[in-house]
């Protein structure tokens, strides 16, 4: 049986992680919905700390950053605009002089203003990170492909939640949805590492 590979490797692409003089650092729903919200996420603590390491290292570097939020209509029963759960995360919000882009579907690209912010930013490279992995950070760092960007995804920066299997199996384990959403994000669509050691500090 041969070795699995990726499309990426066949093609002789680069898996070099984006280097933050060149990057956009891309924090995609980091908000309280996945943590004290209708949503919470597995592993949401390390991985809301890895979002601050991965903060911490582009404003050491002079890095552009964008926040993503997402908002639903008034009143809806997630990312309510008007309710507490819509706000950033304590200690990964944006600090003056970083961008905020709102959306209102996965794809942090369709109906937004992010391709624009970073046609004006000019870097064609992103590290992406945030949540849900299998959501909003696979349907952007997709579209992200589409838009001419390569993009840097850090394993550790993102979380999910277990879903129902519509074939009438187990419930699919978050971590088994996070692992398998990488992979094929791997394949094709971005580099991924495993955390902000992957440059080094």
């Amino acid at each position: 049986m041969t070795t699995p590979t990726t499309l990426l490797d066949l093609a002789g692409a680069s898996r070099t992680p984006s280097a933050w003089e060149a990057a956009v650092l891309i924090l995609i729903d980091h908000q309280r919905e996945y943590v004290d919200g209708r949503l919470p996420l597995a592993g949401m603590p390390a991985a809301v700390a890895a979002c601050a390491q991965l903060l911490a290292l582009a404003r050491r570097h002079g890095t552009p950053v964008i926040h993503v939020a997402h908002h639903g209509r008034p009143g809806s029963m997630a990312f309510d605009p008007t309710g507490p759960y819509a706000a950033f995360i304590e200690g990964v919000g944006p600090q003056a002089g970083e961008i905020t882009v709102t959306k209102g579907l996965p794809n942090s690209f369709a109906g937004t203003t992010l391709a624009d912010e970073l046609a004006r930013l000019g870097r064609k490279e992103l590290i992406v990170a945030g949540f849900q992995t299998h959501m909003c950070v696979s349907a952007t760092v997709r579209s992200a492909l589409d838009h001419g960007y390569r993009s840097t995804v850090v394993a550790a920066a993102c979380a999910t939640r277990d879903l129902p299997d519509p074939l009438g199996g187990p419930a699919v384990p978050a971590a088994d949805l996070h692992r398998s959403t990488l992979a094929a994000l791997n394949d094709r669509f971005a580099t991924v590492v495993a955390d902000a050691g992957a440059w080094h500090g």
